[in-house]
């Protein structure tokens, strides 16, 4: 699965076998959601239901809080969204110092908490969609994402239970959902797209480049397409949200100047949520008409508030945010150091551009038509769950090569101490802006010869984004790193010939954008002496000869256990050819164990001359030994501190964990209640209306009525009084037991409504049937009397006599059960079952199944044109020619008798089916399957 968790709303994708890319629906067949959860009381409830409580109880409902995670409490971004939203009760996690919505005196939610619940909700969605469990998502972050943010929705993912496959920036994953669709578009002549897209928080633009590129897989070269994604520019805080807000406050403004009360309308929280969806519902309007009224029902004290808005007003209201539109345009045209002239096209994704006022700064700003055709909702979803299949082991799609680009440089900073001097901070570069991942990067320290710390943090970020934009990054140092036992690791490799190539440091950007160190080693080249390569081949060799000792040991157990269980060999007549071969496999034993030592020599570089090859005479070898330089790596010990924000982890991460899981087994444990519940009212209401209904009730027993009708107003008073808080068992085995005593009523009743059409398909198969007999006996005797051979027999006697048996046996049960059943009560249990009805039909329709598809198979036997049999004796050539030259228009004849015959047996076959096709249809009409 993928999930692309925007701001406002969730979308969630699927990749099933047999079924491509598809959007999965929620429980109100909608393909997105709001991301909204709410609490009330014991309920918790997600997207329009939340929304809904959301309006009553503004506090109790939880939205537009993916962008607070991994934040600091004083981070501006948590300052702007209280500014936005004051009713929540935001209050600083006394450990990590983030974020926490007090709830309740007992009840804290962190972001993650929120975010895993919702995932939760999609990956419902999702298994209900593919009717099968899943583990595995992809899922879409903002590209201004940075590393704590990253492994926040990492966190949050594990926490519902999800293995992340990869995160993707949500314009990378649109990205390739345009390219997928359009790779035969692509070749080695570069494409380059500008991608722009504003959603409800933020805004951004990616340039990203198209082209095929030669990969070598598993051997082979093969050209695959690839996106590059080369420049990027973003708004952090441009987007619907922030138009609706203004419209809210417009609207709020409004109503307070009117002075219809004298109550602050925005001091009230419930208020201030119908404002706030008032003015999301007319944002939305105004997008495709010049005005509209603005209708709140009781917006306070109960008094309704109505408003005309122009479009013009609300442009007004946002004039400095359509300057801002233009913004991420440039910075990414800047990054990716192109001009708007090579652009082949701009794509607009995202709610936010169908603002007309935003669609006019866009023109003006690239010069160029803007293109519509991706789907502004699901190209990021949808790319997503691709690169799903993709990274899924069950799932085989054509290689689309993907490049991200890094967007805040990272670098490492560390002291180097000199002699009389003061130590220098120095400072390196590890992944530049824009630079593509995922990378590896190496960065080898050569001063240090003692224990040592450095720091990862970000890079120049002055020279690239704005100053807001720098402080809602948050921290800029990410980890201090402590190498230690650094002395103790160089101690281990000294001397006359050794050379120091420093410590090295591994460092991974992986597909995730998140960074690891992965390794740190201290890394020495060492000269061999001639006497040092000499001892190394010599305990190399020995090693060797141990290991060929224990193996040929082996080998010999072996081979002695297999003479104990052969014959003697001198016992043969053929010793002599015996002993030949034995000495054969000592001859071939000898010169492999000669080559063996050859090679030997070699592989540790000695020059190696021979004289005589004979291999019964011994071997000369001189050898020349040369320096040899080895690398020697050595771990060194290293300890990370996570010096930015901290992540969510330990006990705490294992209390987050059982506080979900214990909300999911709640709901679950309630939907299965309700379902109960309203199993068990139809079933009352069902049964009282049968009862009360006379045609049913004709056939109940006298006793089975009165049963049934006591039974459901015990039950319905039982509901009224306590089954609203009943168990779901007890709600379920209420129901088995109304269900128990009803069944029998039920099948009579059944039984009853379904006979006569039975009977009647019965009796069609059993003229068909026996139509299909008379034209089997007839062609039968037909054929008999033109040959007497066996094996041209069509059907054997016992054939034709089985079948007419099974025909008179069914007509005759037919006949005596109908008139048994005739003699029944409506109420009693019937003996002519629509079951039994069937197995008759079937055994009936398999017989003849089996002589049509005989009859198929069947070759009519060759005769004259007087009937007689051609002659079997051998003849000369030429009299065989003329005599199949006069026979060969009867045998045409004969075989178009036969094809006939099986063409009517077809027919046979097909009017056998038809009166069951027409039963089946009904019945599937009807609701009534079985038969």
């Amino acid at each position: 699965m993928s999930v692309d968790l925007g701001t406002e709303w969730m979308k969630v994708a699927i990749v099933s076998p047999g079924v491509p890319m598809e959007i999965a629906l929620n429980k109100e067949s909608k393909r997105k959601t709001p991301v909204a959860v709410a609490f009330r009381g014991d309920e918790r409830t997600f997207g329009e239901d939340a929304l809904n409580v959301g309006v009553r109880f503004p506090s109790l409902c939880y939205a537009y809080f993916l962008d607070l995670l991994g934040k600091d409490i004083n981070n501006p971004t948590v300052k702007l969204f209280q500014k936005k939203f004051p009713y929540y009760n935001i209050i600083p996690d006394s450990n990590r110092n983030t974020v926490l919505f007090k709830h309740d005196n007992d009840t804290v939610f962190s972001p993650e908490e929120l975010v895993a619940m919702l995932l939760s909700k999609g990956r419902e969605f999702a298994i209900e969609s593919a009717r099968q469990p899943i583990n595995d998502v992809v899922l879409t972050v903002p590209g201004y994402f940075n590393q704590v943010e990253r492994k926040a929705m990492i966190t949050a993912a594990e926490m519902s239970g999800l293995k992340v496959l990869q995160l993707i920036n949500d314009y990378t994953a649109s990205a390739l959902n345009y390219g997928i669709f359009r790779r035969k578009d692509f070749n080695e002549t570069t494409q380059y797209v500008m991608l722009y897209d504003m959603g409800a928080y933020s805004t951004s633009a990616a340039i990203i480049s198209y082209q095929t590129v030669k990969t070598k897989e598993k051997g082979f070269v093969e050209t695959n397409p690839q996106l590059s994604v080369l420049g990027v520019g973003y708004d952090r805080t441009l987007g619907g949200l922030e138009m609706q807000i203004r419209l809210r406050d417009y609207l709020g403004k409004k109503f307070n100047e009117l002075k219809l009360t004298k109550k602050n309308v925005f001091d009230n929280p419930r208020s201030v949520a119908k404002l706030f969806k008032e003015a999301g519902r007319l944002k939305l309007i105004l997008s495709a008409n010049q005005e509209y009224y603005a209708q709140i029902e009781g917006l306070i004290d109960e008094i309704d508030f109505k408003l005309l808005v122009m479009r013009e007003e609300f442009e007004k209201l946002c004039t400095d945010l359509f300057e801002r539109v233009k913004q991420p345009i440039e910075q990414a045209l800047k990054n990716s150091q192109l001009s708007m002239d090579v652009i082949n096209q701009v794509i607009l994704i995202g709610a936010g551009t169908r603002v007309p006022a935003v669609q006019d700064q866009l023109a003006n700003a690239v010069k160029t038509e803007l293109s519509k055709n991706l789907n502004t909702d699901e190209a990021a979803v949808m790319g997503a769950a691709y690169k799903a299949a993709d990274l899924s082991s069950g799932f085989k799609v054509k290689k689309f090569i993907t490049k991200d680009a890094v967007l805040f440089p990272i670098q490492v900073t560390f002291e180097r101490s000199e002699s009389d001097k003061e130590a220098k901070q120095i400072t390196r570069t590890l992944f530049s802006h824009m630079n593509p991942y995922p990378q590896k990067k190496i960065l080898t320290f050569n001063k240090h010869q003692n224990d040592f710390e450095f720091e990862v943090q970000y890079g120049d970020l002055e020279s690239t984004f704005a100053e807001h934009e720098i402080a809602a990054i948050g921290p800029k140092k990410l980890h201090k790193i402590k190498l230690k036992k650094v002395a103790d690791s160089i101690r281990k490799h000294q001397g006359n010939n050794v050379e120091s190539k420093g410590i090295k440091a591994h460092f991974n950007l992986d597909e995730n954008g998140i960074l690891t160190m992965t390794t740190v080693e201290y890394h020495v080249e060492k000269t061999l002496t001639p006497e040092e390569l000499a001892a190394q081949s010599q305990n190399e060799q020995s090693t060797f000869s141990k290991l060929s000792s224990t193996i040929s040991k082996l080998f010999q157990a072996a081979e002695e256990e297999l003479k104990e269980k052969q014959p003697d060999i001198s016992s043969q007549k053929d010793s002599g050819e015996a002993e030949s071969d034995i000495e054969k496999k000592k001859t071939s034993k000898e010169e492999v164990d000669s080559e063996t030592k050859i090679n030997e020599t070699e592989t540790f570089g000695n020059k190696t001359e021979s004289g005589n090859k004979n291999v019964n005479a011994s071997v000369k070898v001189e050898t020349e030994t040369k320096p040899k330089i080895v690398l020697m790596k050595e771990p060194i010990e290293s300890e990370v501190d996570h010096v930015a924000v901290p992540l969510l982890d330990g006990d705490r991460l294992q209390e987050s964990i059982k506080k979900i899981n214990a909300l999911n087994e709640y709901d679950e444990k309630k939907s299965r209640r309700e379902g109960a519940l309203n199993a068990l009212e139809s079933a009352v209401i069902d049964s009282m209306s049968k009862i009360d209904d006379n045609e049913f009730s004709s056939f109940a027993k006298p006793d089975e009525a009165k049963i049934i009708s006591s039974k459901s107003k015990e039950i319905s008073e039982w509901l009224e009084e306590e089954g609203y808080t009943a168990e779901a068992d007890v709600l379920e085995s209420k129901l088995q037991e109304l269900q128990k005593i009803l069944k029998p009523i039920q099948h009579r009743y059944q039984e009853y409504i379904d006979r006569p059409e039975a009977i009647k398909a019965l009796d069609h198969t059993l003229n068909s049937t026996s139509h299909f007999l008379s034209s089997m006996k007839n062609f039968s005797e037909q054929l008999n009397s033109s040959t007497d051979d066996p094996k041209y027999t069509l059907y054997t006697s016992i054939e034709i006599q089985t079948l007419e048996k099974m025909i008179n046996d069914t007509a005759t049960w037919k006949e005596v059960t109908v008139k048994q059943q005739e003699t029944l009560k409506k109420f009693d249990e019937p003996v002519l079952n629509i079951k039994h009805i069937s197995e008759k039909i079937y055994l009936l329709d398999r017989e003849v199944q089996y002589l049509v598809n005989k009859s198929k198979n069947w070759r009519p036997p060759p005769t004259s044109g007087k009937g007689k049999k051609l002659k079997k004796e051998k003849k000369k050539d030429t009299e065989d020619k003329e005599e199949l030259q006069e026979e060969k228009p009867d045998i045409e004849e004969n075989q178009e008798s036969a094809d006939d015959f099986v063409k009517s047996t077809e027919k046979e076959e097909t009017s056998q089916k038809i009166p069951s096709d027409e039963k089946e249809s009904k019945d599937k009409d009807s609701g009534h399957e079985e038969f």
